[in-house]
């Protein structure tokens, strides 16, 4: 086809504004302080708190467009809702531990005992999932950093040594310990939690050195470096696993070995690629066909969860330092979109329930207790960040 200059100018045109408004779209980061992530982050918590029962559960979803919230439970969920808590309190909000220790004490009535272990169970199926256990003592290991109560102490290490027994050979964690055949379900491995086993293992060898739990963290962090993606067949690898950030971060200091740090930098690039394309998205009609819809605070959160993780261990391994200034611009910029998404106090009013409204994360009139627990440990973490920075002269 013969096309005229001034067509083909035209065509060049339409084709440079589609690129802007697709891959070539400015990054657009709201503007935030050290302050106001202080309040979104503390909004995030009081929410949760707000939607405690007295028995020592969550709202686990709340629908704004019908006022109302349903019966399902997750338990893997809890134990991650009650980690978010003691994790504030670590990082220095201590009032968040009454509402986490009424969290715990829900899963300590929820307990399965076997040999020298002990795991959560699901009370309503009876399911012990691996995820489960492992966020319930990383929000016990976070309780220990931030008090240095030794009061779970026998506790954490029986939850330990459960994780220990869901592992395989090659390093992997089984999802599932099946009450019936009073065995692990050799069938069902977990992308999520076998990172959440990492980080809960990792951190009690900083508790507890010389008890070996190094060793079987040693075992997990060769497997997602080097044959989760592929033997797991996660597409466009690696999987964004903010759980295996932690844990890296975590690790910093044993030190990690070079096939670690080729991950860590990998998992950099992917989480600061999905703020990135992010950053991009503004809702509505004219938006949303380029650039997608919003993604819920649960999968925002997770992301600056990994990037300030990153950022963390690039400024104690010198092999990443070369990533520290855009890891922690990337996780203020995520922060900074997950502030500016929150129903404030104010904007809460207007919504059927102001209480259920306040410091929480919709999509489709609809938010999640994980929505509040992934934004609430990504703002706090990212605090660190900006102190820094503002501390630089």
């Amino acid at each position: 086809m013969i096309v005229t200059g001034g067509a083909t100018l035209a065509v060049c045109a339409v084709g440079l504004a589609l690129l802007r408004l697709t891959v070539a779209a400015p990054q657009h980061c709201p503007e935030i302080t050290p302050e106001l992530l202080a309040v979104s982050a503390s909004a995030s918590a009081e929410w949760i708190e707000i939607a405690q029962f007295p028995d020592g559960r969550y709202v686990y979803e709340y629908n704004a467009d019908t006022d109302s919230f349903p019966d399902d439970y997750n338990v893997v969920r809890h134990a991650g809702v009650t980690m978010s808590l003691y994790q504030a309190a670590a990082l220095g909000d201590l009032a968040r531990i009454p509402a986490a220790d009424l969290g715990t004490a829900w899963m300590q009535a929820n307990l399965i005992e076997h040999d020298d272990w002990v795991a959560l169970r699901n009370p309503n199926t009876g399911r012990v999932k691996l995820g489960a256990s492992s966020l319930m003592l990383a929000g016990l290991t976070q309780r220990r950093l931030a008090t240095g109560d030794p009061h779970y102490d026998d506790l954490m290490k029986q939850l330990a040594r459960f994780l220990v027994v869901m592992q395989l050979p090659d390093g992997a964690m089984l999802n599932f310990w099946d009450p019936g055949l009073q065995a692990p379900d050799p069938s069902v491995r977990s992308r999520y939690a076998t990172g959440e086993a990492l980080w809960a293992l990792a951190q009690m060898h900083r508790h507890f050195p010389g008890e070996g739990w190094d060793e079987p963290s040693w075992r997990i962090a060769d497997y997602l470096a080097l044959h989760r993606d592929e033997v797991e067949e996660l597409d466009f690898p690696p999987w964004p696993d903010q759980w295996a950030a932690y844990s890296l971060s975590e690790m910093a200091d044993w030190p990690l070995k070079e096939h670690h740090i080729e991950y860590a930098r990998a998992l950099a690039e992917r989480f600061g690629f999905l703020i990135r394309v992010e950053s991009q998205r503004t809702g509505g009609f004219i938006n949303e066909p380029f650039h997608g819809r919003l993604t819920r605070a649960a999968g925002l959160g997770t992301w600056v969860e990994g990037l300030t993780s990153m950022w963390r261990l690039a400024r104690t391994d010198e092999r990443l330092a070369d990533l520290e200034p855009e890891l922690a611009e990337r996780a203020i910029c995520g922060a900074g979109i997950l502030a500016s998404r929150q129903v404030t106090f104010r904007e809460s009013a207007a919504w059927p329930n102001p209480d259920l409204a306040a410091g929480a994360w919709f999509r489709d009139g609809i938010t999640r207790m994980d929505d509040q627990q992934h934004a609430l440990s990504g703002l706090a973490l990212t605090e660190a960040i900006l102190a820094r920075q503002e501390d630089t002269p």
